[in-house]
């Protein structure tokens, strides 16, 4: 548990809007990067495929070729934040204990390193209702972050919803407050600090603790 995992990319922190030219091949990846920037910088009442081919140096017709509408690239963003989730979530179990109880923790670990690190996805996949969960790939993205957490709390011994909805309304609310700066006096703490903090906080969460 006292490894650090590679953090995640914080996510952009400009302010201001700068168009960059489209050089490289993965034109789907570069307009998620710009679809992320554009929420995170001016939100999602002013989110627009305009905007976001704007920011990415391509045309005002880039977007729509690749995901019809706005609707259709939240979507695909938020498809891509559950599996990046996912990961953040594999990064902290991978360097934790193997017993199912550090796991569980570790995985609660990645929970809020990644809201932390990618606060306008978080949002997006859980506070928002742009995105449409009926689309195959982002149904299937969220359903897969689901049954992690119901494997995990099976593992460590938890038998019911109860001890499920436990360890994730724990893990849920700890990240939400972290990410949002609500929880200052763990979220100003040193990083390893806050880890060891977390950690014992999410340990409360676990079935028969």
């Amino acid at each position: 548990m006292s490894a650090t995992p590679p953090r995640l990319c914080d996510g952009p922190t400009s302010q201001t809007t700068v168009p960059r030219p489209y050089h490289h091949g993965d034109l789907r990846a570069a307009l998620l990067q710009a679809a992320e920037e554009e929420l995170a910088e001016r939100g999602m009442e002013a989110f627009s495929l305009r905007s976001v081919a704007k920011r990415a140096g391509v045309s005002h017709a880039a977007p729509a070729h690749h995901f019809g509408d706005a609707q259709g690239l939240l979507t695909a963003l938020a498809a891509d934040a559950f599996r990046q989730f996912l990961a953040a979530q594999a990064a902290r179990e991978a360097a934790a204990e193997t017993d199912p109880a550090s796991q569980l923790v570790a995985a609660g670990m990645g929970y809020v390193d990644f809201a932390i690190a990618r606060p306008t996805l978080f949002r997006l996949m859980w506070q928002s209702d742009r995105p449409d969960f009926d689309v195959p790939d982002l149904g299937l993205a969220a359903r897969a972050a689901f049954q992690h957490l119901v494997d995990q709390v099976a593992a460590a011994g938890g038998r019911s919803t109860a001890d499920e909805a436990a360890v994730w309304a724990l893990a849920h609310g700890l990240a939400d407050l972290l990410a949002s700066n609500r929880l200052r006096g763990v979220g100003s703490l040193d990083p390893q600090a806050r880890d060891v903090m977390v950690a014992s906080i999410i340990r409360r969460a676990l079935p028969g603790a």
